[in-house]
């Protein structure tokens, strides 16, 4: 099992709850109840968070204001298939290496840090000037098995071996944060070592909370028929359904426009910015579009 280290060994975390949600909220993170309480456990106790969810809900960024909040450095390992172990921890710099033997180096100051490409693995565990770093590792499952195991084995001991130089630990375990968007499953050892969170498509309310908070030039009016709309788009039957982020980038969009309310016409010129799939975008825009922003007006006018 992981290590638990006590949260005397890092400095300036949040010593509550309702610390960790400020935390989050003063980085324009606006957590439930729930994951603020996974976040305060993980940094007291040093666990690692698995969170798995749709793409676009806050994964990712929950990692970087944890890092923008504490004042840490982050480092963000990007999943993809074929990542193996090696490309995860080090690389040496084959071509440095080669001008250092023309130019007459010995053989053995060919593997020194000199020459040493270090990968986001490696440099989790290093130590750090402003203290532990977040270590995000986005999308474990477009991985394999093997990764996953070899991971497992790294985030047990917080240490990596480059053999040339020999085994390098962490002098403070790093912040772990994994992610998933649920392309495959995940072993269950790796998520046994880890605090879970599924994080969901936001509620109206909430949605609306994190828009204002996030987005505060965007008018009440406007943030309100925007959140409506891609709550009934989470409705229909997509391809991929928008997530908060699409929410956030089409207000942006709406802003740059400089427009104060939804009209049929904005919504086909900026749909792009909501929808991904032309086979989505072909199924909404025109008359379901419009139908939905009429719903959406009568809605607001019954309140």
């Amino acid at each position: 099992m992981l290590p638990i280290y006590g949260a005397d060994i890092v400095q300036n975390l949040p010593q509550s709850i309702d610390a960790t949600t400020a935390l989050l909220a003063s980085e324009g993170y606006v957590a439930d109840r729930a994951l603020s309480t996974l976040t305060f456990l993980s940094l007291t106790l040093n666990r690692p968070i698995f969170l798995e969810g749709e793409a676009g809900v806050g994964k990712t960024e929950l990692a970087k204001v944890i890092a923008q909040g504490l004042g840490r450095d982050l480092i963000r390992l990007q999943c993809y298939e074929g990542l193996d172990a090696s490309s995860s921890v080090y690389e040496w710099n084959f071509a440095s290496q080669m001008l250092a033997m023309r130019n007459g180096a010995e053989q053995s100051d060919l593997y020194s840090e000199k020459y040493l490409i270090k990968r986001a693995l490696l440099q989790a565990v290093e130590p750090h000037a402003s203290g532990a770093p977040v270590l995000l590792i986005d999308e474990i499952d477009r991985t394999d098995a093997p990764f996953e195991a070899f991971l497992l084995e790294a985030l047990s001991d917080f240490q990596v071996t480059v053999p040339e130089l020999g085994v390098i630990k962490a002098p403070e375990p790093p912040i772990v944060i994994l992610t998933s968007n649920r392309t495959r499953e995940v072993h269950d050892a790796l998520k046994r070592r880890c605090l879970y969170h599924w994080v969901d498509y936001p509620g109206f309310e909430r949605e609306m909370e994190i828009l204002r908070a996030r987005l505060p030039e965007v008018n009440d009016h406007l943030s309100r028929e925007v959140v409506s709309f891609i709550q009934r788009l989470r409705e229909e039957e997509l391809f991929k359904r928008p997530g908060l982020a699409e929410t956030l980038d089409w207000a942006k969009c709406l802003v740059a426009l400089d427009v104060v309310a939804l009209s049929p016409d904005v919504i086909t010129d900026t749909i792009g910015a909501v929808l991904k799939y032309q086979d989505d975008i072909a199924k909404i825009t025109g008359g379901p579009a419009t139908r939905i922003l009429e719903q959406i007006r009568q809605d607001m006018q019954a309140l």
